[in-house]
């Protein structure tokens, strides 16, 4: 088993940070790739994230109305392998 930290990635031309609207998953879920994990707000409109793995949250960084900047780690997952 391995960890997987996952960045906010670029979202949008010239979008340096988003604002978490709304949790899809808790820690201890397992989830798939492409699974709904995020919903983040910016200035130009709400983006919904999906998980880049399968896997299970081990962790998650912010809450509901927190501000996230473009490659921060926002969630992690254990992950099989390495």
């Amino acid at each position: 088993m391995g960890t997987f930290a996952f960045r906010l990635p670029d979202i949008g031309e010239g979008v340096v940070e988003g604002e978490i609207v709304e949790w899809m998953v808790s820690v201890g879920d397992s989830v798939k790739e492409d699974d709904p994990i995020l919903s983040v707000m910016t200035d130009k409109a709400t983006v919904e994230i999906p998980s880049p793995v399968d896997g299970k949250v081990t962790s998650m960084k912010g809450e509901a109305g927190e501000i996230l900047a473009v490659g921060q780690v926002c969630i992690e997952f254990e992950v099989e392998g390495d």
